[in-house]
């Protein structure tokens, strides 16, 4: 039990590390200076519907916090597509769940990143992007284009560490509503859902 404990505190601390590197080397591409904590990754999995037999979209997939929280929802490896800006953070996604599909590339090209599967229908979006490191005009064209790719009516939940959505109200567009707090994450999180009226 102990060694257990000592392993898996281990390899808690390897990805931290992994993670604080990355955010040196990309202070804008990354949100935070340590991984999203499993209780915040698991609140953002809930929102999944697995009846309803859609893959799920997952951004800004970093160290896998959020993408482990996912596939223990009970999402099959072979329904999750993760996108992930950094190379290194790619890697290590590809040699820790070797059966996802991980995709290297920018968010707001999403239509590039997914290729082929650019039409797939998502049953909802899991994102981590740091939104507010990007211009209002991307953020919004990357929320339009997200909620293209899922029916309507499901989430795209969106954490961010302000305490403000980090888009605006567009009832045009869809609506927003507030899903956690979460304290126990470094910073505190607030979790956001975007949905088409």
């Amino acid at each position: 039990m102990v060694r257990g404990l000592k392993e898996r505190l281990g390899r808690k601390f390897d990805e931290e590390i992994r993670f604080f590197r990355g955010w040196q080397r990309d202070k804008k591409g990354v949100g935070a200076l340590i991984p999203t904590s499993g209780i915040t990754a698991r609140r953002m999995a809930s929102i999944i519907d697995l009846s309803s037999g859609l893959p799920v979209l997952e951004l800004g997939a970093g160290t896998g916090v959020i993408t482990k929280a996912i596939l223990e929802r009970g999402v099959s490896a072979s329904q999750l597509v993760s996108v992930e800006y950094a190379e290194h953070f790619c890697d290590m996604l590809r040699e820790r769940f070797p059966d996802i599909d991980v995709r290297n590339g920018d968010v707001f090209d999403l239509d590039n990143v997914l290729g082929e599967g650019r039409g797939e229908i998502f049953d909802c979006v899991v994102s981590a992007v740091p939104m507010l490191s990007f211009p209002l005009e991307k953020r919004v064209a990357l929320m339009d284009s997200l909620l293209a790719r899922i029916p309507r009516g499901r989430p795209v939940i969106q954490i961010t560490h302000g305490p403000l959505s980090p888009l605006p109200p567009m009832p045009d567009l869809y609506t927003i509503s507030h899903f956690d707090f979460v304290v126990r994450n470094i910073p505190p999180a607030q979790l956001w859902l975007y949905r088409r009226n």
